[in-house]
């Protein structure tokens, strides 16, 4: 199994960056998908993560009302559109996904995971 990401790059404060991530080798729409994002020195956090493909997401404050989490299950991708973002949104952003159903924002629970892109924030 591989999670592939790409999209990031630089952004100025208030632009916007969509990310994809395709996963192949198995595919996961019966189970939980999403973003997770690690700053330079801090801990890796959760974005967004959904439990199934119908499922609602589930957003960390400190995006929701900017990002906007999708499924693509005919592509067995998902994707994050990035608007309005700020400075403290620079950070590698990791696409996960697990064996299990539910709805999870801790690494842990996420077994398979994409190499990371990077995403600065920069004026």
């Amino acid at each position: 199994v591989q999670l592939q990401a790409s999209g990031g790059g630089l952004a100025q404060p208030g632009g916007s960056l969509t990310l994809s991530c395709t996963a192949s080798g198995r595919t996961f729409s019966g189970n939980s998908m999403g973003w997770f994002r690690q700053a330079p020195g801090k801990e890796r956090e959760y974005v967004v993560v959904s439990g199934w493909s119908g499922g609602a997401p589930y957003y960390s404050m400190s995006v929701e009302g900017r990002f906007t989490f999708s499924r693509d299950n005919a592509l067995n991708s998902i994707y994050l559109q990035m608007k309005d973002v700020k400075p403290e949104d620079t950070a590698v952003y990791f696409c996960a996904a697990s064996s299990r159903v539910g709805l999870f924002t801790y690494s842990g629970a996420f077994d398979y995971w994409g190499r990371g892109t990077l995403v600065t924030v920069s004026s």
